[in-house]
């Protein structure tokens, strides 16, 4: 594992490390997951991308606009 290094203002680093015991974990642990986190949305939200366009295409209405009472309509 490698380390780096951040600067950040004093205040906010002691108040995201009170933010971190309370929630029973550490600032490293945090950082580790957003990083993880950072990394991997352009996949994901590519993945989500292709999702909705294939339920669009599945969805029967070929892009045609619905009503206001269509749209409230209960079934």
């Amino acid at each position: 594992m490698k380390n780096i290094t951040l600067s950040a203002d004093d205040h906010l680093i002691e108040a995201a490390r009170q933010r971190a015991s309370a929630e029973r974990t550490t600032l490293n642990e945090q950082f580790r997951l957003w990083l993880k986190s950072y990394a991997a949305p352009a996949g994901r939200a590519d993945e989500a991308m292709a999702v909705i366009a294939e339920i669009r295409s599945r969805s029967g209405t070929q892009g045609r606009k619905f009503s206001r009472d269509e749209m409230n309509e209960r079934r």
